[in-house]
């Protein structure tokens, strides 16, 4: 019968065999770890720098602008005195600065009462989180009742304890956009003030300097006042003595007894003059405080409108969320990393299932005409994809072939491996070293490699286990060297498990003194009992496992398996590797 065989199964690359013995972490398996796992890290870093620009887009803009003043310190003393006395004056000032009567003119100033911003009465989600870490009460609404002290009886109406309220918050707030520093161990504060609008910003910095120098001033005068009516009293209890002292003095003078004791009145007179000149020039000094007052401090440079805003940072921002994300992603990759148990690399596998011998082939390209070996009567042609790396893959079976392991098996862990596919490459590789190679196909499966060379043949391993001369018949000519004898029709009992009872007229021994190489393709193991039962009659068994498919945890499961039934595993292949992959 003349046909055409080609064989159609998905073929897959080969990459050099790799085996690695060492645990320690190597800079090739930190690259692995990172050319495996780079979508989790970018994708961790693309979400956070996604919030971080939806936070950036919804996000209130935030000014900040400064007032300097000077202030002059009225101390002497020493120069440690001077410096101490200098610190105690200027932390005085900065608590005045921030005193609820400055802010409050602040407020009144500006009108800030009727501003929403700084008299809304519900609290924004910032301030929410800072009372409940903080355990204070939150703000609570005023009645819109009279309200009144009713031990006195003095009841105040509804809309001035509405208005007193208003005035509250618009303090309590001013007083947390409101920052005041002293520059260095200078004499000049800094008035700092933020706000959503840039020239808010500037009114309530200049504001609240304004109001501090007022109240400066005011402080001053009212002391001042102090001071004054204080000397009043001690002006008028030094002209009393001066009226007395001089009316004795003109009284003795009148009749001088003594010429000691007039002295002695002259220089008393004289002490109490001295005393209220010097008096009543301090007094009219503060009358003068009073009427123009002098403050202790002065703007030296007024806010102006910032340029750009303060708040939010964007660079800050999304270099965070950059940091954030890369960690956060890093983190979430070693985590995936370590959890992964699918198969991607041949050290993985050869450590957990104690396989010297772990190959990864990839996936196929054809980069040109198949090649074509002519069958035995040159009456059709056998196209196979020649994968690139499989040369290697069949140099290490030539080297089972000289340990006399001539039988050898190939099984898949999972059904879709592409056991046949490598079943078959192998067989053509032996037959094109020029040793005489018999493909067997004893997956009973309906993609098996009797559908794909030999669709049309009427017999096979089937009828050969009944009867060996059937194998001169059922044996289909591929090439001079290489052989193929198809599954045949399958009855109620596979050919493994007939094998594998040893009441068969086909005996593998036999079949060694007429072939060099026998490559058996068997069903995958989790789809049938076939490998279990024709292991043990093999010379060496390839287990085939898929890149990122097989768990390593089930290869290891029936790798022990198999070596439970006696069978012996020559080794392992990872197959679907991607070609970019060094694993």
């Amino acid at each position: 019968m003349n046909s055409n065989h080609v064989f159609s199964s998905v073929s897959p690359i080969s990459l050099p065999a790799t085996a690695s013995g060492s645990s320690s972490l190597t800079l090739r398996d930190m690259s692995f770890f990172v050319r495996m796992r780079w979508p989790w890290i970018v994708s961790t870093i693309l979400v956070f720098l996604t919030l971080a620009a939806a936070y950036l887009f919804a996000a209130k803009p935030t000014y900040v602008a400064s007032t300097q003043l000077m202030v002059f310190p009225q101390v002497n003393g020493s120069d440690a005195q001077r410096a101490f006395a200098e610190d105690a004056f200027i932390d005085a000032q900065l608590e005045i600065a921030k005193s609820s009567d400055v802010l409050g003119g602040a407020v009144g100033a500006l009108n800030l009462a009727d501003d929403p911003a700084f008299s809304d009465q519900s609290l924004s989600l910032q301030d929410k989180v800072k009372n409940w870490l903080t355990g204070s009460p939150g703000s609570t609404a005023q009645p819109e009742t009279a309200q009144g002290d009713t031990t006195s009886g003095n009841v105040q109406p509804a809309g001035a304890t509405q208005e007193a309220s208003r005035t509250d918050r618009a303090i309590a707030r001013l007083r947390n956009i409101v920052a005041m520093r002293r520059i260095g161990q200078s004499t000049i504060l800094e008035i700092s003030a933020s706000a959503s609008n840039a020239q808010k910003a500037v009114e309530i910095a200049d504001a609240v300097a304004q109001q501090y120098i007022r109240k400066n001033v005011q402080m001053k005068a009212a002391a001042a006042q102090q001071y004054s009516e204080w000397l009043e009293q001690f002006v008028n209890e030094q002209q009393r003595g001066l009226a007395d002292a001089a009316s004795a003095l003109a009284t003795f003078k009148a009749n001088p007894r003594d010429q000691f004791k007039l002295a002695e009145l002259q220089s008393a007179t004289d002490a109490r003059r001295t005393l209220f000149e010097n008096t009543l020039t301090q007094y009219t000094e503060a009358k003068q405080r009073i009427s123009y007052p002098v403050s202790d401090a002065t703007i030296v440079s007024r806010a102006t409108s910032p340029l750009s805003k303060a708040q939010p940072n964007n660079s800050l921002i999304l270099a965070f969320a950059l940091v954030v994300g890369a960690g956060s992603g890093l983190g979430l990759a070693m985590v995936r990393h370590v959890s992964d148990r699918r198969i991607m690399r041949t050290n993985q596998l050869s450590q957990a299932a104690g396989l010297s011998f772990v190959t990864p082939l990839g996936r196929a390209k054809r980069t040109g005409r198949a090649a074509a070996l002519p069958t035995a009567n040159d009456s059709g042609t056998v196209a196979y994809p020649m994968i690139p790396g499989m040369a290697e893959l069949g140099a290490t079976i030539t080297g089972f072939r000289r340990r006399r392991r001539v039988v050898i098996g190939i099984v898949a862990v999972n059904p879709g491996g592409g056991a046949s596919t490598i079943a078959c490459e192998l067989a053509v590789l032996s037959a094109i070293s020029g040793a005489r190679t018999l493909l067997i196909d004893a997956a009973a499966t309906k993609s098996s490699l009797s559908r794909s060379i030999a669709p049309n043949s009427s017999a096979g391993l089937i009828d050969v286990l009944d009867n060996i001369e059937a194998i001169r018949t059922a044996t289909l000519s591929l090439t001079p060297t290489l052989k193929f004898l198809p599954l045949g029709k399958v009855r109620a009992v596979t050919p493994a498990i007939r094998l594998s009872s040893r009441r068969t007229q086909l005996n593998f021994n036999d079949l060694k003194k007429e072939f060099d190489a026998i490559f058996v393709d068997i069903s995958a193991f989790t789809s049938s009992p076939d490998a279990n039962a024709i292991a043990p009659e093999l010379d060496g068994v390839l287990l085939v496992t898929s890149y990122g498919r097989t768990s390593i945890d089930e290869t290891v499961r029936v790798i022990d398996s198999m070596r439970n039934v006696g069978a012996e595993i020559l080794g392992a292949i990872i197959n679907n590797t991607p070609s970019s992959t060094k694993i």
